[in-house]
């Protein structure tokens, strides 16, 4: 494979060079709390070989036959495009060995990479009809990210459990512990798709378009009627704005999702790409594949702790704030408490108001790409 992911000079010739990350690791842009339950999950002895016999409960050949009967693989012949920016990717993130990626007839924009022994990308027609080149390339490299970090393997055994949570759940008590299984995978699961917003960025290397994509994924292909700027807002309205009821109706909102939110991530992504951390890989300094193995456990949760320490030090959401009143020894929590929930604060005469609720609607658990 030559420079830009083509063989012999064949296919379309990207409109940039780009920089090339040779024996990247994926620990170099995977979000913190992603990277300590991966490298706590690879450590584990026998993890992998349990996960492997799974293999006969989970439909990994029935979704490969699926596919390749009932979509189109994009190759050389069909979809050529995709699959320059397919080859240039694995290209760029140095993945040995190219995945193959389906366009599926479907009208919501969506992506996703799966299997056990080894990774398929599938995009949906909706997704290819809604992004223009730029963007589609920041979406490929997501995909190749998830490829590179292994979130295949437990992305096709999320699916899996939400399929039989749904079959089991007639039998009482039976749907509880499936449920809190992927309950506990769609948590890891949002983090590592903030992982993969960084490789689709490292990929495209173009935050803009990278922004662009997200703002399409959100509000459809009229970009002449959005601006970034005002998006970004959003996600901080969204974050400082409220109450405690509203954090709680934030938690419940997102609980269903296997993805963040679309402001949320075009924040964190914004603000990566503003970081020390993403220039020095930038500049070719960043962790190698081969180092993997040396990686401490320890390590890795001190930094994920870290990070979140730092969350709930800088956040403007109202329940950080409040743990982060509690963790500095704040008192009389339970007027805290009371006051924020039933809206006390401020009021003459400690008046309760008029006994209005807000109320919320509840994520739609679609999987954006």
């Amino acid at each position: 494979m030559t420079q830009n992911g083509h063989e012999n000079g064949q296919g379309n010739v990207p409109s940039r060079q780009r920089t090339r990350f040779p024996g990247i690791s994926s620990r170099a842009y995977e979000h913190p709390a992603d990277r300590s339950a991966l490298v706590a999950l690879r450590k584990l002895s026998g993890f992998d070989t349990v996960f492997k016999a799974l293999s006969g409960l989970l439909p990994e050949r029935s979704l490969r036959l699926l596919f390749l009967s009932d979509s189109v693989r994009v190759s050389d012949a069909q979809f050529a495009h995709l699959n320059d920016m397919l080859r240039d990717a694995c290209y760029i993130l140095d993945l040995e060995k190219v995945p193959p990626m389906y366009v599926t007839q479907d009208p919501n924009p969506n992506a996703m990479c799966v299997g056990l022994d080894e990774p398929i990308i599938v995009v949906t027609t909706g997704l290819v009809e809604l992004l223009d080149e730029e963007e589609m390339r920041a979406v490929v490299g997501h995909e190749v990210g998830h490829a590179l970090s292994g979130h295949a393997v437990y992305r096709t055994v999320l699916l899996f459990l939400t399929n039989l949570a749904l079959k089991v759940a007639w039998i009482p008590l039976g749907n509880v512990a499936i449920m809190a299984i992927v309950t506990a995978l769609r948590e890891w699961f949002r983090k590592s798709e903030l992982s993969a917003d960084r490789a689709g960025l490292l990929v495209g290397q173009d935050l803009q378009a990278s922004m662009r994509g997200l703002m399409k994924i959100a509000g459809g292909n009229h970009l002449h009627e959005m601006n970034v700027d005002a998006f970004l807002a959003q996600a901080e309205e969204y974050e400082e704005g409220g109450d405690l009821r509203d954090s709680v109706l934030k938690i419940l909102n997102v609980l269903p999702r296997s993805h963040p939110f679309t402001t949320v991530r075009a924040a964190e992504l914004k603000k990566w790409a503003d970081s020390r951390d993403y220039q020095r890989i930038m500049d070719g300094h960043y962790p190698l594949r081969s180092q993997d193995k040396d990686t401490s456990v320890s390590d890795s949760f001190r930094e994920s702790a870290s990070h979140y320490a730092d969350h709930v030090r800088s956040s403007k959401d109202p329940l950080m704030k409040l743990v982060g009143d509690i963790a500095g020894g704040a008192g009389d929590l339970g007027g805290k408490l009371f006051e924020k929930f039933s809206g006390a604060a401020g009021r003459p005469n400690g008046g309760t108001g008029n006994g209005s609720t807000d109320s919320g609607s509840g994520g739609t658990g679609e999987d954006r790409a």
